[in-house]
């Protein structure tokens, strides 16, 4: 399913449930507290690419946050394995990273994210903002 359409499908939704990807547990629970209390609901979150397609494929998000760089692995490499995994509804990813968007915009721009927020401006607004609504 096309990216576009994918995000048109959730911008009804009034609570996205999420799917955060961060090799920090820190910066993990940071961001849940953050986006639940602003409304949306965190179902999970994963500190690596194994994990994140594990708990996607059983939890269903609607979208999953992930960080450009999890240690060994690349969060564009994770994005298109949530993407194009078997489930038949893949959640939106949206790439988050404490880079700039700037160092990355090629690879942004060529993945199959909806887009980049930086960690500092992490929230439900911004997200809704990326998924069209």
């Amino acid at each position: 399913m096309p990216v576009a359409l994918r995000a048109a499908m959730l911008r009804p939704m009034a609570r996205l449930s999420c799917l955060i990807v961060d090799d920090s547990p820190r910066f993990g629970e940071e961001a849940r507290a953050v986006l639940e209390h602003q409304g949306i609901s965190v179902v999970g979150i994963a500190t690596s690419g194994d994990e994140a397609a594990h708990l996607a494929n059983v939890l269903r998000p609607d979208l999953a946050l992930v960080d450009i760089s999890l240690r060994e692995e690349s969060g564009f490499d994770v994005a298109r394995r949530l993407v194009n995994s078997s489930n038949d509804k893949p959640p939106a990813v949206i790439l988050i990273s404490t880079y700039d968007e700037r160092e990355f915009s090629g690879r942004i721009e060529a993945s199959p994210a909806l887009g980049f927020i930086a960690k500092t401006e992490l929230s439900a607004d911004r997200i809704r903002q990326l998924l069209g609504g």
